[in-house]
């Protein structure tokens, strides 16, 4: 596991990992992409991950589940008024809304899935709108977008929702967490979008026996539970209970109960079919700048 730099680590120094763990599609279609996963054969997996969250030909699958939410002020926002990723490039959100750089993986991702869903003209009409509405220019992590909103900076914010999680648990970001609402847009169209972790083995493992064990295992109830309750993620194995915080969010959502939400239901397969379409429209809409 890296943080950053894995696709050129895995090309310069192939042999030296078995197993690849990263924490998103964006990166998994990108090792994919370069031919240095190969598949797998499990029954294990097979039964412990729905196929909508593995790679059709098994060469990797998804571990837990993260929905890209809006953060939203408790304090200036009615949730009610909330509804749908479209909606935030409407003028009603003029200077209100703060999010980190559209270029990185976690909001390319957001773009391929509304590219796939909406086709490439809309999301582009998207993303002007939201770039106009900017109350600053893209900057910093998920945790910071919280930051701002509960600093006045901004109204609503996009972010992933096990970052909450673990603000509510850092006594020195406990106050931002506590400022903001967790909402789930497009409850009434396409569902929410989501991103996953996920896994592969490398094309150039020395131990692909004991790599396919690990991995098996990161599927099954022992680790499933411990991303759900340690990370505050959304397991993908069914039958894994939540943690208390994940059931605390969108608690001010209409429909929402338990953290329980309607997720997009798009394929992964699709989402990272659409990234190059991403990357060239924030290019031309210069979104960063």
């Amino acid at each position: 596991y890296l943080k950053k730099g894995m696709l050129e680590r895995l090309k310069a120094r192939p042999g030296e990992a078995d197993l690849i763990l990263t924490k998103d599609i964006a990166n998994l279609s990108a090792i994919t992409d370069a031919g240095l996963l190969q598949p797998y054969s499990s029954a294990v997996i097979d039964n412990n991950i729905p196929a909508p969250w593995r790679d059709s030909k098994h060469r990797w699958t998804g571990l837990t589940m993260r929905a890209r939410v809006i953060y939203y002020s408790k304090d200036r926002v009615d949730p009610k008024t909330l509804g749908s990723y479209m909606d935030l490039a409407n003028a009603e959100y003029a200077k209100k809304i703060c999010i980190r750089s559209g270029y990185h993986n976690y909001n390319v991702a957001l773009i391929s899935a509304m590219i796939a869903e909406n086709g490439e003209m809309a999301a582009k009409k998207w993303l002007e709108g939201v770039k106009k509405n900017l109350a600053r220019k893209p900057q910093g992590n998920d945790r910071a977008q919280v930051r701002a909103v509960s600093a006045g900076e901004c109204d609503v914010a996009i972010g992933n929702t096990y970052y909450m999680g673990k603000m509510l648990e850092n006594p020195k970001q406990r106050s931002w967490a506590a400022a903001v609402g967790i909402f789930f847009p497009d409850q009434a169209g396409h569902g929410t979008h989501v991103n996953i972790t996920g896994g592969g083995i490398t094309k150039a493992a020395k131990n692909k026996k004991n790599a396919l064990k690990l991995l098996e295992f990161f599927t099954g109830n022992l680790a499933q539970t411990m991303y759900s309750q340690v990370n505050h993620e959304y397991p993908l194995k069914k039958g894994i209970g939540y943690s208390a915080i994940v059931k605390s969010f969108g608690s001010g959502q209409e429909g929402i109960e338990k953290g329980v939400f309607k997720a997009d239901s798009l394929s992964m397969d699709k989402i990272a079919a659409e990234r190059k379409t991403a990357l060239k429209l924030l290019d031309e809409v210069q979104f960063d700048q």
